[in-house]
Formats: structure tokens, sequence, C-alpha cells
């Protein structure tokens, strides 16, 4: 996590300042579940708020880090700070708990909220998807397989597909946000020995989590790897679409670009360089994130109740994930909001082979007109390397094959090179990928 590629509100979940204030929060509503249930004094509970709930400052925090550096135990030396403001009190804070009781639950808040802001961003992206998709609609380009002509398309098609898939994106978040928003206060081995299950219910209930139906002393990581599998897998999308634009902003082709402001500077050494900074970025960005999935993916698996071979993992990933994706969401939906796009570079790109984009279109009235499918690909196909070869229109070599001419007179030739034909069901495909919004 790195200045340059983080944005504020998504950082500071992950600052020491809210990890300490959501660590009171679980000690302080345990107290008052404790309290409740007659395990301690209920002016003990009230002590713990009236001293304790207050700003985590630098001063605060250089305190506990202070007295860490003694102890070697981040928990044991948040408490120690703690008690100094609660007073004789806080030997009732803590009661039955353990350790992972405040980190598994704190982390499990942390990255609800991360998720929230995460969704959010997704909205945006959708967002700007949907309403460059209905502009473009009509933008007809050639669909490419293999970076090679394939058959015609338009730009807005091309977006809803990447709309669809971000769709899809935000419904895996929401599924993974809730397989984490899970509240373990369980005690040592997760076991309630020390601590009433009705306490980790009550602190559940508080921070908007569930309790966790089977913690051991930790709760279960398996949930956590979905949480940054899902993450990857938006990041993956992220990249399909930086790519696409890349690639379209090639010189060769120049359909779409990147928003190349005022004063901007492609190159150091080249003054006519316009390059396409923002989706090359993203596809780094996606590259790390991806890669935080691996180490999620290989704490699954603890020493029986559990070790610690996963906390150095997460003091790193959620941060590193969570933050690298916000900022790479918001710079996808900038970029897409002022991407600038060339229909007629896209109409020039897809007749610069003389309409062998309708090869299947022909190959299919052939075989209609009674020629075999193999006699009809070996007949269109050998026009069509003709034209592919000498550039020739390969219309006008379909009139002139006697072959293709025993079967399709030259008026049904033309009538198979009209490019409505290719793009008249695109408001079908759209008004399917907006559905739900309707």
């Amino acid at each position: 996590m790195i200045p340059r590629y983080s944005r504020k509100e998504m950082a500071d979940i992950w600052e020491p300042a809210n990890r300490f204030h959501i660590w009171f929060l679980i000690e302080a509503h345990a107290c008052d579940a404790l309290a409740d249930l007659g395990v301690i004094p209920k002016e003990a509970a009230k002590a713990v708020w009236a001293g304790g709930d207050k700003p985590y400052t630098d001063e605060r925090i250089a305190k506990i880090d202070e007295i860490e550096r003694v102890t070697k135990h981040d928990v044991i030396a948040f408490l120690t700070e703690l008690a100094e403001h609660i007073g004789p009190d806080s030997r009732f804070v803590h009661q039955g708990m353990t350790s992972s009781d405040v980190l598994d639950t704190c982390l499990a808040v942390q990255m609800t909220q991360a998720a929230d802001i995460l969704l959010a961003d997704l909205d945006r992206v959708l967002a700007a998807l949907k309403k460059r998709a209905i502009e473009t609609k009509e933008a007809i380009c050639i669909g490419r397989s293999h970076g090679i002509h394939a058959e015609p398309t338009t730009f807005g098609v091309k977006l809803a597909g990447h709309y669809a898939a971000f769709k899809r994106n935000r419904d895996r978040l929401l599924a993974a946000r809730a397989d984490i928003a899970t509240c373990a206060i369980s005690g040592a081995v997760g076991t309630f020995a020390n601590i009433d299950p009705r306490v980790e219910e009550h602190v559940a209930a508080k921070l908007g989590l569930t309790p966790e139906p089977m913690s051991t002393q930790v709760i279960p990581r398996d949930r956590h790897a979905a949480f940054f599998a899902t993450l990857a897998v938006i990041a993956g999308s992220i990249e399909n679409l930086a790519i696409e634009i890349r690639h379209l902003q090639r010189t060769e082709l120049r359909e779409a670009e990147e928003y190349f402001s005022p004063g901007q500077k492609g190159s150091s050494a080249m003054p006519h360089k316009r390059n396409p900074v923002l989706t090359e970025n993203m596809t780094g960005l996606a590259r790390m994130i991806r890669a935080y999935a691996l180490p999620a993916l290989e704490n699954v698996a603890l020493w029986h109740e559990r070790d610690i071979s996963h906390s150095s993992v997460e003091r790193m990933i959620g941060p590193d994930a969570t933050v690298t994706l916000d900022f790479a969401l918001n710079r996808l939906a900038g970029v897409v909001e002022n991407l600038v796009v060339y229909p007629e570079n896209m109409l020039a790109n897809l007749n610069s082979l003389g309409g062998l984009h309708n090869s299947q279109r022909v190959l299919l009235q052939l075989t209609q007109a009674g020629m075999s499918r193999e006699d009809a690909y070996k007949a269109v196909q050998r026009n069509a390397m003709e034209s592919w070869k000498t550039g020739k229109s390969f219309q006008n070599l379909l009139k002139a094959d006697e072959e293709v001419a025993r079967h399709l007179q030259d008026d049904a030739i033309d009538a198979l090179f009209d490019l409505g034909y290719h793009v008249k069901h695109v408001d079908t495909i759209l008004d399917r990928v907006f559905a739900e919004d309707a």
C-alpha cells in the first residue's frame, strides 16, 4: 500500500486509529453483555465506555507501540494502554476472551467496511459502462477473435459485455461480504469455556456481523480466501477491459483512446505520443491484486485450532488488496467516463478487408441454395484468401466465381453485404444486459 495508488477513505480503514477503535468497541460491547449476564458489575461496563471511548490520537498510538516493544504482543499492549484510561475496572476487560476474538472480529469489520467502499466503486464503474454502452450502441465496429477480423458488432455491445461482467462481480462481492462478516468471541479454542455464547451474539449484533457458527481459536480462513479470490476475479475483469482499450488505442486502429488532457505529455522524447498509460497502469495493478489471492488460499490450512502463519500475510494483503482495487476501480470508472470514441475509424477498419466479414453469411446462403457445406466452405474460402492476398473486392470475386454464380445471382450476393444484418439484435442484447436495472 503506497500513497501513489491509495485513496484516503479506503486507506483509513487500515490505519491504527481505526483498528484500535474497533478493538475498543469489541471489548466494550463484550463488557456490556457480561454485565447483563451478571458476570461483571454494570458500573464496570459503564466505566469502560466512560474512560476508554476516546479518539486514538498519534500520542495514544505511539504509547501502545512503546508498550508492545516490551510485551512483544499487540493486544496486550493495547489492553495495557486502555487500562490507564479506565482505571481499576479495567480488570473486567477481556474477560474469558483470547486475542483472536479481538483480532478476527476486527478484521471482519475492516473487510466489510472495505467491501462497502468497493461496492460503491463497482456502482460507479457500472453506471459509466451503461451510459457509454447506450451512447455507442450504434457505433459499428469489427469484432475480432485471435486479434483477427471476425464479424461486425458495435462498441456499445462491447461495453455491455463488460458491464455484465462487473455486474456479476458485484454479486460475487456481496456474497463474499456476507461470508466474511462473522464475529468470534469464543475463547481460547472456540469452546466458550470461559465466556457465554450470548456475549458473541451481542457483540456481533452491535458491529453488524453474524456469530461465527464454528470457530476454533480463529474464524475459518476459507472465508477470507473466498473474499480475496473475489477481489482477484474483479481485478481480472479490470484488466480485460483495460487491455481492450489499449488494443483499440494502437496507432494502427485508433478506434478509442484514453482522454488526453490539456498539458498532458506522453513521452519525454517524442512530443507526438499519446500513450494508454492509465489502462497500462490498471493492468499492472490487476496483477498485484490477483497475487494476493494465493497467500489467502494458503492461509486456509492452519495447525490444529490455530497458528499465526496467517497473521503476517493478512496484515499485508488486507490493506494492499483492498486499497489497490479501490484505486483501480476508480481509475477505470474515470477512463470509461472520459473515453474518446472514433466511430469513423471503426468503420474504416471494418471495411479495410473488402467485406471479408461477410464470409459466414455467404457460406450459409450457399448451403441454403443447395451446395454441400464442405463445397460451400471451399468456395468461400478460396475467394476470401484471394481477397486477403490481393486486396480485391471479396464481393466482386464471388460474383466472378463460376461455382458460386451457379447458386447465387449478383443481386443475391449484393444483398449478403448489408452491414445492418450483423447488428439487428443490438437492442435485444442491451435489453437483456440491463434488464435488472429496468
